[in-house]
């Protein structure tokens, strides 16, 4: 089986090449403002001089999915592990905005395995047979709730619950190590979000175990548990987990805790640069794809917010290459 991806796996080394490394992120960190950043991305390939910055992470996002497509056009649903995040985002905006009048443009993502179309006008029709089986008692549920109560918080929580279970259960099912880890990983760190978020904001247990989804490297029963007592017992909980190592991070910032989630992974991922054979490295690649763009995003930010370089530093990512 490994045979059949030598050539797209060769096409993606060259791809590679073309992959912002640790000098190029440095040279976004030193320039001088947004615009300077800016100059040096359509140097690389990114975007050009016209087109304003959200765009520009369309425009990369579109190619990186483009060339996949290209790579593989009979075997994309290896990849729905990356792509449900944004099936389950549009979901969520589909039932929110079903519950209340008017269109709300910009609200839906691309990118995702289903027509977001499709999905705005299941939701406003309440035709829950129209969607994928694995969403329809979550989107009823959803709904129902929010007409009845207006409780965006939980409807909320209840659709990243199944997000994080449909992320874990596509990586698992494909029989590949790195997409059972990457789902694995999105399951047990954005379980690790949510309770640091409700121990936070003083969520009940009974929240937590509707806001929770199943994992093999946490249990949700004492991490529920640890989060309706405070952040501390989060803590307390997490230093005797897989985890235990960003724990320092998180009692810093979630935002420190998301960078060690994006690290962790580019770690998990880096033996695929030297592997020929498989469908590894082409996974690897987007999600090396997914971590620059997201880096980028975040010097554009600290630049427009004039942050100073030695903040900014500590916020960006280890790149792949």
């Amino acid at each position: 089986m490994a045979e059949q991806y030598i050539y797209a796996v060769a096409r993606v080394r060259s791809r590679e090449l073309s992959l912002l490394n640790e000098s190029v992120i440095g040279q976004l960190c030193a320039a001088s403002g947004e615009e300077d950043c800016l100059r040096i991305l359509n140097e690389k390939g990114w975007g050009n001089p016209d087109l304003p910055g959200e765009e520009m992470f369309r425009e990369e996002q579109k190619k990186t999915w483009s060339f996949i497509r290209e790579l593989v056009p009979d075997r994309m649903q290896v990849f729905d592990v990356f792509r449900l995040a944004a099936d389950y985002h549009n979901l969520k905006a589909a039932v929110k905005e079903s519950c209340i009048d008017g269109t709300h443009p910009g609200i839906y993502q691309e990118d995702g395995t289903l027509d977001s179309h499709m999905l705005e006008t299941a939701l406003a029709e309440s035709d829950y047979e129209a969607l994928p089986r694995p969403m329809r008692q979550v989107a009823q549920e959803a709904k129902e709730m929010l007409l009845q109560t207006r409780d965006g918080q939980l409807c909320d929580a209840m659709i990243d619950k199944a997000a994080l279970e449909a992320i874990r259960e596509a990586g698992a099912s494909t029989g590949e190590k790195l997409l059972a880890d990457y789902g694995e990983l999105i399951c047990a760190t954005g379980d690790i979000k949510i309770a640091v978020r409700c121990a936070k904001c003083g969520k009940d247990r009974s929240f937590l175990m509707k806001a929770l989804a199943p994992c093999r490297s946490l249990d949700i029963e004492l991490l529920a548990d640890a989060a309706a007592s405070g952040t501390d017992a989060v803590i307390a909980y997490l230093d005797h987990t897989d985890y235990a190592d960003a724990v320092d991070e998180l009692k810093n910032s979630v935002a420190s805790f998301e960078r060690w989630c994006d690290n962790r992974m580019i770690e998990t991922i880096r033996p695929e640069i030297h592997n020929p054979f498989g469908i590894g490295p082409i996974a690897a690649y987007i999600l090396a794809r997914e971590n620059e763009i997201r880096t980028v995003r975040i010097i554009l930010a600290a630049k427009r917010n004039h942050l100073p370089e030695e903040m900014l530093r500590e916020r960006v990512r280890v790149m792949y290459v």
